[in-house]
């Protein structure tokens, strides 16, 4: 691709109706502007590349056919909608896309009427398109409504949900239904199954061939080229959409998600068709630039890169990699364990176990619940089941976690990967409300690492324990500290005593104790005298150091990289009340009641206050508020995230 060419038409498109001035000519131009600019933009900024390379042509026809934003566009997940972006007037700001101030990597009601649904997790588009197209109802208006939906997504009980009450309804509704046979890994389960038989099954690819020849043979290439259209109209007699019409959907397809034209002629007779109808289109993960078609499952989510080459940049051993060797290694010698996660295989580190112990894995898809209470049954019949799911996705899982295990205080192991702040993907995907709404569940056992050589010994405590448990880690690299050959468990509600003092305590969890160490050696120097605490656990606390901290030092910082309300520090104020130290002064660090948006982790942290520099001037200015061993009056002040 050359990088430093020019975008004469996309330049000129500044919303969707420039778009409708240009013949099919133009907009197949346009297309490979779009996939310039896209493939340009991400190798500087990181992204999701491949997803939205993929659905450019079907993009280009949507915006052309329907009227948006009168229309209504929904994009499931939306993180295929940067070529939506760039028709909707944002091509001048897209090189600002997941940086600090920008656009968002996903569709974000702020930007604009042509985002109309914020997304960020799957399979929420056929439910909010219907919630619109029955607003529109009420309001006797008559625009159309659209849901563009990944074949990943419906493996969602929640697209199934919306699929079945909008077939009940009979309300004008278009689901688009992308079919690229992944959603971010392969996909699994019987709807997958049957998706990549419609279009690959024998009996059709050798009835599409001999027709074929038979029309070239006959009436030449022509006619032959004429075919094609009429391939679509046999195939949608020969391999109807049964499932789809069974929910009360008129489908069409399966249809070629790459020829411009023809998606065009295909939604301007949907655009006519009354009630619930399926539009079924075939594209390729990647189209267009060939790493990402040929790797399309590397190139879905990916940081900065070289894009003549493709070359990806060398990854840092993470906590995800830690996670996944030590849970191997586990298994290794416990043949009750099993992992399983929710269409997460590469992310959650799983894939290498996957490799090890493959009668022992399981991809579930986009199907967290399932996910848990799969988990919960496994428990049930003797097995150690450990299941990965990052923390912003964890939450849709809350009744399960609840009612299926932890009612019945199951061994089951949660791996909570990319917990805390996630940098550029934003407030859909932040993972710092997992520490609230896990404690509050009885029965569980909530813990986090300080680095990685605690996250194997958590790994095995949880397993080990013999009902619930939770281990949450961070995105991105691991500390880098020695791993020892041998994972020793942790006694359950055990903290760790860094270091002494008492002026000032720091009890902090996770990866927010590497900067508390930091910001008490710089104390020190200062002449202060500050106890450091590495709680580990969040549920149980170790009740007897917190108190013991407290009393000497009379004041304590909790750190954490969760939101406040809930979290951590107010476990530790709930342990102050309890064990009645009204001579306890409690300042707590963390995320305010903010929603945090898209910047890199280390300005993220910075500007909630936990690096090492925001735990050194809060702790400065907490102690200069109480002179030294004479604190008296309890205190509850925050400092976190500020309001954007």
């Amino acid at each position: 691709m050359d990088h430093e060419r020019k975008y004469e038409i996309l330049s000129a498109i500044k919303s969707p109706k420039d778009l409708k001035k240009l013949d099919i000519k133009d907009l197949t131009l346009l297309a490979e502007e779009l996939r310039h600019r896209i493939v340009n933009v991400v190798s500087k900024n990181g992204g999701h590349l491949a997803s939205s390379l993929g659905v450019v042509e079907m993009t280009i026809a949507l915006h052309y056919v329907f009227d948006c934003p009168e229309d209504k566009l929904i994009w499931d997940v939306g993180h295929q909608c940067y070529a939506h972006k760039l028709l909707t007037g944002r091509n001048d700001i897209f090189p600002t896309l997941r940086k600090e101030g920008g656009i968002s990597g996903f569709p974000n009601r702020n930007e604009g009427p042509y985002d109309c649904f914020n997304t960020g997790h799957a399979g929420t588009s056929i439910s909010a398109a219907l919630g619109f197209a029955q607003a529109r109802d009420f309001a006797h208006e008559d625009h159309r409504v659209i849901a563009v939906i990944g074949d990943g997504s419906m493996t969602a009980g929640l697209a199934f949900e919306g699929l079945n009450h909008a077939g009940s309804l009979h309300t004008n509704l278009t689901v688009v239904l992308n079919d690229n046979k992944m959603s971010i890994s392969h996909n699994v389960g019987a709807l997958s199954q049957h998706l990549n038989r419609v279009i690959t099954g024998k009996w059709y690819v050798k009835l599409r061939e001999e027709f074929g020849q038979a029309l070239q043979v006959v009436a030449g290439d022509q006619v032959a080229q004429f075919s094609k259209r009429l391939e679509e109209a046999v195939k949608g007699i020969i391999v109807p959409g049964r499932l789809f019409e069974d929910f009360g959907y008129k489908y069409v397809g399966p249809i070629e998600g790459h020829e411009i034209s023809y998606l065009i002629e295909t939604f301007q007779a949907v655009k006519e068709i009354k009630g619930p109808k399926l539009v079924h289109v075939v594209t390729t993960k990647g189209k267009g630039y060939q790493p990402a078609e040929e790797k399309a499952q590397s190139f879905h989510g990916v940081s900065a890169f070289q894009p003549s080459t493709g070359n990806l940049p060398l990854a840092k051993r993470t906590y995800t990699d830690v996670f996944a060797e030590a849970l191997i290694e586990l298994a290794s010698s416990d043949d009750k364990i099993v992992a399983i996660t929710a269409a997460m295989p590469e992310g959650t580190g799983l894939s290498k176990f996957a490799k090890v112990y493959p009668d022992r894995f399981f991809d579930v898809g986009i199907a967290e619940q399932h996910a848990t209470t799969f988990a919960a049954g496994l428990a049930a019949g003797g097995m150690h089941p450990v299941v990965a799911i990052y923390s912003t996705f964890l939450q849709r899982v809350f009744d399960q976690i609840a009612h299926d295990v932890c009612l019945m205080n199951l061994n089951v192991t949660f791996a909570i990967d990319r917990a805390g702040l996630v940098g550029e993907d934003g407030a859909t995907h932040q993972g710092v409300f997992d520490l609230s709404y896990l404690r509050c569940i009885p029965n569980i056992v909530v813990m986090a690492p300080k680095d990685e050589e605690e996250l194997k010994r958590m790994l095995k405590t949880a397993i080990e324990h013999p009902g619930p448990a939770a281990l949450r880690y961070p995105r991105g690299a691991a500390v880098g500290v020695p791993l020892s050959s041998k994972i020793e468990a942790i006694p359950i509600g055990k903290a760790e005593l860094l270091s002494d003092g008492s002026d000032l305590a720091i009890v902090a969890i996770g990866n927010t104790v590497i900067p508390s160490m930091e910001a008490a050696e710089r104390l020190k120097q200062e002449g202060y005298s500050v106890a450091v605490v590495n709680a580990r656990f969040v549920k149980p606390l170790d009740e007897e150091m917190i108190e013991s901290v407290g009393k000497k030092c009379g004041l304590i910082l909790t750190v954490e990289e969760n939101a406040l309300a809930g979290g951590f520090g107010s476990a530790v104020l709930e342990l102050i009340e309890s064990k009645r130290l009204p001579h306890v002064a409690v300042r707590r660090l963390g995320i305010l009641d903010a929603f945090v948006e898209h910047a890199d982790q280390k300005r993220q942290r910075s500007l909630a206050g936990i690096d090492a520099d925001g735990i050194t001037h809060s702790a400065r200015e907490f102690l200069s508020q109480y002179p030294r061993h004479n604190s008296h009056v309890q205190t509850t002040e925050t400092a976190g995230y500020p309001s954007r």
